[in-house]
């Protein structure tokens, strides 16, 4: 029996439930899926970037990847500029066969192109170096940090500054996540420390959670099944995960770092490159620099990765898109919906976090704007509010913040939330 669409797309997505699901049997489901032809689709139009792949000033991996793919949605947030859909042009082959198998939009008149006209003109004017320069400097700190409480955990044998240790590995790798949405450059490889891996977080988070978020097709909610299920679906939660989740959890936060090197030595062998290394860099230094027994530094290091992981846990669950009063594939959406509409539905803004450069490079803060326009450093972010707010007035869109405590809160009931909502909760009062 073939399944339904989704929330926002025709189709269900295809090897969503398989038992190995990977950031690669994503890909392979999206090209069964997108009807690109075995090229490239955006929006109606089918192109031939074959030739264009080396000179993209992005990286050659982001088009190799998504070969085959409807990139419709990654093309439109990750180009502010006008001229890349200029030089598109050139590329094109046909239109496409069928229609899109995502029913989000961007109309012209839509908020999102409205909102990205504004922040185009408002970036010839703003201060993009300074920012950026912060938010090296705090990245950077946090690297030198990182080893630096590593080697001092083993010295001091001390629990308290091994979880601290976590702690700055945690926040030096979600720094480095400022960073991977870009070009290729050397911060991004920051996020490796953690036993994950930047090029598949390119695909888990980059092009499947941020364009499609909180839905069937996001990677980021299906991979977190069966122990964390944040769909309002009675299907694939029973009692004992709706409500068990809250007291396992924490222990599944611990395993995160450790469960993805695990999974990556079983179902990644011919994938992995010297990249993957780069964890083993911390207790190599820890060795090094003090002389203790391997096994000290082992068990040292260990502890310090089950510490960074839990902490990475409780800040990404809980950095802005499961609170039970967001949109989740099951509630109810908006037919055709723009999409950084869309993209606001499905979050809920942490305003103590945002007013902070440093918290919101180290907690996913400025959550929303990120989605939107994910290639501008997270310290620029700020100076986009006025363009923000003024498109909210115009489209009277009521958006929503909480605290971060509100939303761990939330982030539970949401674990255990079965009933779909039949309202919008960011209401749009009138369309434009």
């Amino acid at each position: 029996m073939q399944k339904k669409g989704t929330s926002i797309s025709r189709k269900y997505p295809s090897l969503r439930d398989i038992p190995t699901r990977t950031q690669y049997s994503w890909l392979e489901g999206r090209r069964m899926d997108d009807g690109a032809e075995g090229l490239w689709r955006v929006h109606d139009g089918i192109y031939d970037l074959t030739d264009f792949v080396e000179r993209h000033p992005g990286g050659r991996e982001w088009l190799e990847l998504t070969k085959g793919t409807d990139i419709t949605e990654a093309f439109e947030a990750h180009h502010i500029s006008e001229t890349p859909a200029r030089l598109l042009e050139k590329f094109k082959i046909r239109d496409a066969k069928e229609p899109r198998n995502f029913t989000l939009t961007f109309k012209d008149d839509g908020f999102y192109r409205t909102l990205k006209r504004r922040v185009r003109e408002k970036l010839k004017t703003v201060d993009m170096v300074t920012p950026a320069r912060l938010s090296n400097l705090y990245t950077d700190t946090l690297l030198v940090l990182t080893y630096v409480m590593a080697v001092a955990a083993v010295v001091t044998k001390s629990y308290i500054v091994g979880f601290l240790a976590g702690i700055t590995l945690t926040w030096c790798i979600i720094c480095s996540h400022n960073y991977f949405h870009r070009r290729n450059n050397w911060r991004m490889y920051i996020f490796n420390l953690s036993f994950m891996s930047f090029k598949e977080w390119r695909i888990s988070h980059a092009l499947s959670h941020h364009l499609y978020t909180n839905s069937l097709h996001d990677l980021e909610i299906s991979l977190g099944e069966p122990f964390l299920c944040w769909l309002p679906d009675p299907k694939i939660k029973n009692m004992f995960q709706r409500y068990a989740s809250w007291i396992y959890g924490p222990f599944i936060y611990c395993l995160i770092y450790i469960s993805e090197f695990i999974k990556k030595l079983i179902l990644s062998k011919n994938r992995l490159g010297l990249d993957d290394l780069i964890p083993f860099s911390v207790p190599l230094v820890m060795y090094v620099a003090t002389g203790e027994n391997i096994t000290s530094v082992l068990n040292t290091w260990i502890y310090i990765i089950i510490s960074g992981s839990f902490v990475f846990s409780l800040i990404g669950f809980n950095a802005s898109h499961h609170h039970s009063g967001v949109v989740h594939d099951g509630d109810a959406v908006r037919q055709n919906s723009d999409w950084a509409i869309y993209q606001m539905d499905t979050a809920m803004d942490r305003e103590d976090i945002n007013k902070s450069h440093f918290f919101t490079l180290t907690f996913f803060g400025q959550h929303i704007l990120h989605h939107i326009f994910p290639t501008l450093d997270h310290g620029v972010l700020a100076q986009l509010q006025p363009e923000f707010i003024q498109t909210l007035k115009d489209f009277d869109y009521e958006f929503r913040e909480c605290s971060w405590f509100e939303h761990i809160i939330e982030q539970h009931k949401q674990l255990a939330r079965i009933e779909p909502h039949t309202e919008y909760k960011g209401q749009v009062k009138k369309t434009k």
